[in-house]
């Protein structure tokens, strides 16, 4: 993709795309439906308060949140240094919405690792 720091200063439509097929890629592989994505603060409180509930105000203070209940991702584009960052941010963010149990930890982690490298994961259904 090959973008510098600098693009992201300004969020432009290229960039926007980029990223919006970056997810797309990821959830394909994760089995899952893309989520809304939202890519600026102003986005999020744009949002209904409901959706947002509980990191609405402090979302800028992340590289990402997940609204897993409302299928919404906020991405901060404006706090991402590099294209690194950015596709460990939207894989950490999707492995979230296919592994809704799983909270930080290395388990967590383990998953996004295999995110990263290539992995595909089957569509996911509540254990009985």
């Amino acid at each position: 993709m090959g973008f510098t720091v600098f693009d992201f200063v300004k969020l432009d439509s290229d960039l926007r795309f980029k990223i919006l097929e970056k997810v797309g890629v990821y959830c394909a592989r994760f089995s899952i439906s893309e989520p809304k994505i939202l890519l600026t603060t102003k986005e999020v409180l744009e949002m209904p308060k409901e959706v947002t509930e509980g990191r609405r105000t402090s979302a800028y203070k992340y590289l990402g949140v997940s609204y897993i209940q409302d299928n919404v991702v906020f991405i901060n584009v404006r706090k991402i240094p590099d294209e690194k960052t950015l596709e460990n941010t939207i894989v950490h963010e999707l492995i979230h919405m296919r592994f809704p149990y799983l909270s930080h930890g290395r388990r967590f982690n383990k998953m996004v690792r295999r995110g990263l490298a290539g992995w595909t994961f089957k569509p996911y259904t509540k254990r009985r």
